[in-house]
């Protein structure tokens, strides 16, 4: 795989994995567009490596007071603050498993049967227009540390659905947590905090699967390279994205999956004749 290649991909990784525009969209195209050939597994398991480094860095401390709190150790913070940690450990715990059921049963499945343009266009489209009336409708005043049990159950439902490519595990979540009553930042801590353990489950499953036969000596430099940049890309676009939300809202992001939605679902037209 030549370096620039997985400079490319990481980039683009760093930037969609974090972002409401589908990560697999994005991952899919420009392989496709440009005529290079599949990465292959191996350096999928270095993006998602490099996004999981750039999630927990970025909430290493929310980890540790969510951990500490859970685990009655001390310099949990106060027991106000310590106690709504515990709860927040506990959603995502809950939150996270209905992912993890429909990754664990069926992400092969998806992979090879719904990554198709006519799919990913549709699914870019109509996650654009939940994220649209998410906007429209939803309150947005619930702070992070008055998240329910409720709120991570369907949110929790929510990211499952990302295993159709081109819907975004960030786009849906936050969407779903905007109509829960979450404040935009608020939607996107939750996001990506709930996504830190479906990412680092998918890196372990991609990981044990490529175990035995090695990392390729080919394969070194780029999978080197697209861990460091997709988690240095990934670290800045979270922090970028969360600052953004506090003032702005989804708008440039919904109309950007329209205007991809159209002409993934044209170019995929125009393959089929």
């Amino acid at each position: 795989m030549p370096l620039y290649q997985a400079i490319v991909l990481a980039v683009v990784q760093g930037l969609t994995e974090f972002l409401p525009v589908s990560s697999t969209a994005h991952l899919t195209l420009f392989p496709w567009l440009l005529g290079w050939r599949d990465p292959g597994l191996t350096f999928d398991v270095a993006l998602h490596a490099g996004t999981l480094f750039a999630v927990l860095l970025y909430f290493w401390r929310t980890w540790v007071g969510m951990i500490s709190a859970t685990a009655g150790l001390s310099g949990a913070g106060p027991p106000g603050r310590a106690s709504e940690n515990r709860w927040l450990f506990w959603y995502l715990v809950i939150g996270t498993i209905p992912a993890g059921l429909v990754g664990f049963k069926f992400e092969h499945a998806a992979e090879e049967t719904l990554r198709q343009p006519m799919i990913v266009g549709a699914a870019l489209i109509l996650v654009a227009l939940f994220m649209w009336a998410a906007e429209r409708v939803s309150r947005r005043d619930e702070t992070l540390g008055q998240v329910t049990l409720v709120d991570s159950m369907i949110v929790g439902v929510s990211q499952a659905v990302a295993v159709i490519p081109g819907v975004s595990r960030s786009g849906i979540t936050m969407s779903t947590g905007l109509f829960r009553r979450m404040t935009r930042e608020t939607a996107a801590r939750f996001s990506f905090l709930l996504s830190t353990p479906i990412i680092a489950g998918a890196a372990l499953k991609k990981g044990m699967e490529i175990r035995h036969e090695g990392l390729p000596p080919e394969m070194r430099l780029p999978f080197v390279v697209g861990i460091v940049v997709s988690g240095l890309v990934g670290y800045a676009v979270i922090a970028w994205l969360i600052r953004y939300l506090e003032r702005r809202t989804f708008k440039p992001f919904i109309v950007y999956r329209l205007a991809l939605g159209v002409i993934v679902l044209g170019l995929g037209w125009l393959a089929h004749h």
